[in-house]
């Protein structure tokens, strides 16, 4: 089974500097490819100097992660494709415990580690930490992180299990399933879309898996931080973009509804927080989702949708009111 680590990268030679050499050298199962988003630093030169066994594609624009991975993934032949963001430093044996899945169960088709904090390394890290999960209203959360709640590592999820979605971060991939779904929605251009490939891929009957025996380190908010107004925009705008294409149309617009109450309620408490630019991404995402509602309901999936998608019928409910922080004490319907 081939497998292909590749690096998305776009003015990254910091962090191609500090992350390449841990992925070069617990990786010799695999070809490590990066793949340039018309970087204007000295990215490309750095690789071939430092690390001449590390392939480079060059892609002709920055389309952003959704279009700089569909770009670029076009020239790598393997059978998996890992997408691995440039800050994540692996470690030694992380691909063995995720090849074993791969060829043990062939419904797997998309597969993520455990991600912890480069930075707090006992702790969980946002993107993605113990595996994806959405509640019934389209709201993602993982297992060890609820909103921006992060839990300690106890061995909790040091599992292997089926969740709902995969992190962008790290997610293994087969290559025949990314084609088969026309790879990622480049309307999306960052955040959330990994979230879309995966109730793609549900719909269409493949499995999503996540295996605690393999770790990884991610820096984190390297492309956009938690705090950056771009990407409450992105998330928010997104996640309605998903709801839209991913379940049977009455239920989609009920939940729809209901999603841009709630979202005005979350701009009503930007506003409290005298977070105005967060607020404005809130109205600006809901625009845009606007704008675009038509395309993206031309874009609905002709397979099956899958009836139980959602873990829980309200985090923002069970996190906000009940003051819930940790996945396992959510209420599972």
């Amino acid at each position: 089974m081939r497998i292909a680590v590749v690096i998305l990268n776009w003015n990254g030679e910091v962090l191609l500097e500090r992350y390449l050499p841990s992925v070069v050298q617990h990786s010799g199962d695999a070809e490590i490819y990066v793949v340039d988003n018309a970087s204007t630093d000295n990215s490309v030169a750095f690789i071939k100097t430092n690390y001449p066994s590390v392939k480079i594609v060059q892609n002709s624009e920055n389309g952003g992660f959704t279009k700089g991975y569909n770009d670029g993934l076009k020239s790598i032949d393997a059978d998996i494709y890992c997408l691995l963001n440039s800050d994540i430093e692996v470690t030694e044996g992380w691909l063995p415990p995720i090849l074993k899945v791969f060829s043990e169960n062939k419904e797997v088709a998309i597969v993520q580690p455990k991600i912890m904090d480069l930075m707090r390394p006992d702790y969980f890290e946002y993107a993605g930490a113990g595996g994806g999960f959405i509640d019934q209203l389209g709201y993602p959360f993982c297992r060890g992180r609820i909103f921006q709640d992060l839990e300690k590592d106890n061995g909790q999820y040091d599992d292997v299990t089926e969740i709902f979605w995969a992190t962008g971060a790290c997610m293994f991939i087969k290559k025949e399933v990314y084609w088969e779904l026309n790879g990622f929605d480049e309307h999306y251009f960052a955040h959330q879309e990994e979230v879309d490939l995966c109730w793609r891929a549900k719909n269409n009957g493949h499995k999503v898996f996540y295996v605690g025996t393999s770790k990884v380190f991610h820096l984190g908010g390297s492309t956009l931080s938690n705090m950056n107004p771009k990407k409450t925009y992105l998330n928010f705008r997104n996640s309605l973009f998903s709801i839209t294409k991913n379940l049977p149309r009455r239920k989609a617009l009920t939940i729809i509804m209901l999603r841009l109450l709630l979202d005005g309620i979350a701009a009503i408490r930007f506003i409290f927080q005298f977070r105005f630019r967060h607020c404005l991404a809130i109205l600006r995402a809901h625009l845009s989702f606007y704008r675009h509602f038509r395309k993206m309901y031309k874009r609905r999936e002709k397979a099956n949708f899958i009836q139980k998608y959602y873990y829980t019928k309200s985090i923002v409910w069970q996190h906000f009111v009940h003051h819930v922080k940790n996945f396992n004490d959510l209420v599972k319907h």
